[in-house]
């Protein structure tokens, strides 16, 4: 009788009962093991029944005959209990006797799991077996005929589509916002930024690129003191001292104004003004400063580290991970979108040149079995500290009983085949004797 799922304690404080629990088609097996077992016995107690029958048949004077018979059922009776013997030794003790070198597997099962993870170790596991085995399956032509059918690339694209969106999901904006603010506050606190700022300027002064930025900004000041002379006015007259008169601080504004009119409107409309120049020298000279002044560099790393500080710019960098990742999420979930699209045309033209081009191939195979030598040979121990483990957590009774209800069947035929076997070699024997007696 069966042990039921409580009985049998773990072996080392685990129990894998459920994970080696008699299924349906185990309990098939067993029954198939059961039919087996009575069919060698049934042969085992048919030559013990010739055997007598024939010994009696020789003492009445039944003739030659029966000392043939009688030695083929005699050596088949040996040949049954031999291979009866050795095949109920592997699973238990025969007769509940405990002789020596019986109940093999339930006995050995450790050593049997310990020699089982060796094996596979060096047999399945070593780093030239691993590469033979992966360049005979050429993963790369295969890989890239597979690619290259548009409806695998969509699968593709689709299944690559979901992984994304399920990771950005997964992700906290907190945490992403924290990681990506201090990348980039401390990417910018380790780097000195003035120099490139000033090659930046001098060659954008050098190509003149600033001067649509100075025609904006002299345009914008002509229109707003065409539209606030009045403003200008106040502001002239209000600085002027308290003893002048009155008419006078007016007509002063009022000149101040025209001045400045004039100078704006001149430098808007002449390319050539000297105050264009100006700013053009002043603008060189603050490049160069900023690569090789070491006063004005140290003000610009000030600068730096006073906006970066600043909460509104970590705010920035936080809305702009949101705007990023709510934008990625939409590309991925919309099957029309230009990302999913560029992503498919990839994967297209990687599995062409992949199944065309032996170059590629070779670099994907090579990619591969080194990824999978590095595996198998960084983490050969924990896989087959793997098997070993689980063939030593399984309880010794319940193991035994299920691999025999497995291999059981087979091993019958073992004790049948013996029955026979030994017949026919008893029989020969006894020939080969009696013909040489003669």
């Amino acid at each position: 009788m069966e042990p039921t799922e409580t009985e049998a304690a773990p072996a080392r404080g685990v129990s894998y009962k459920t994970m080696t629990a008699f299924t349906p088609a185990d309990e098939e097996r067993r029954r198939g093991v059961r039919r087996m077992k009575l069919t060698a016995t049934c042969m085992l107690l048919f030559v013990a029944v010739v055997y007598v029958l024939a010994r009696l048949a020789s003492h009445e004077g039944a003739g030659p005959w029966a000392g043939y018979v009688a030695a083929a059922a005699e050596a088949g009776m040996v040949g049954a209990l031999a291979d009866w013997f050795a095949v109920t030794a592997l699973f238990r003790h025969p007769l509940g006797l405990p002789i020596p070198h019986t109940a093999i597997i339930p006995t050995k099962k450790d050593q049997l799991g310990v020699s089982l993870g060796e094996f596979v170790g060096e047999n399945f596991l070593s780093e030239d077996v691993v590469r033979q085995r992966l360049r005979a399956v050429g993963i790369g032509s295969r890989l890239g005929a597979w690619l290259a059918e548009p409806e695998h690339a969509d699968r593709v694209t689709a299944e690559l589509a979901t992984a994304l969106r399920g990771a950005l999901t997964v992700l906290r904006d907190s945490d992403v916002q924290a990681v990506v603010g201090e990348a980039i506050t401390r990417r910018a606190n380790s780097q000195e930024i003035a120099p490139g700022i000033g090659k930046m300027l001098e060659k954008v002064v050098a190509d003149g690129g600033h001067r649509r930025a100075v025609d904006l900004v002299v345009a914008r000041a002509h229109d707003w003191l065409v539209l606030h002379r009045d403003d200008v006015m106040v502001a002239v007259e209000g600085g002027a001292p308290g003893w002048t008169p009155r008419f006078v601080d007016r007509k002063v504004g009022e000149r101040v104004y025209k001045e400045l009119l004039r100078f704006v409107t001149e430098t808007r409309d002449m390319p050539s003004h000297p105050a264009r120049g100006a700013l053009d020298r002043f603008l060189t000279d603050f490049a160069s400063d900023l690569q090789s002044d070491t006063d004005t560099r140290a003000r610009v790393e000030r600068l730096k580290g006073d906006v970066l500080g600043r909460g509104e710019v970590q705010d920035l960098i936080a809305s702009a991970w949101t705007a990023v990742r709510s934008m990625v999420v939409a590309a991925a979930e919309d099957e029309r979108s230009e990302l999913r699209m560029r992503v498919r045309r990839a994967l297209l033209s990687l599995g062409t040149r992949m199944a065309t081009e032996p170059k590629v191939q070779g670099k994907v195979d090579s990619w591969v079995e080194g990824a999978a030598v590095h595996v198998v040979t960084t983490y050969r121990a924990e896989i087959t500290s793997l098997i070993t483990d689980t063939v030593a957590g399984w309880d010794a009774e319940h193991t035994t009983r299920k691999i025999e209800a497995h291999i059981g069947r087979d091993l019958q035929f073992i004790r049948i085949n013996g029955t026979v076997v030994g017949s026919l070699a008893g029989l020969l024997i006894y020939t080969v004797t009696r013909t040489l007696g003669a």
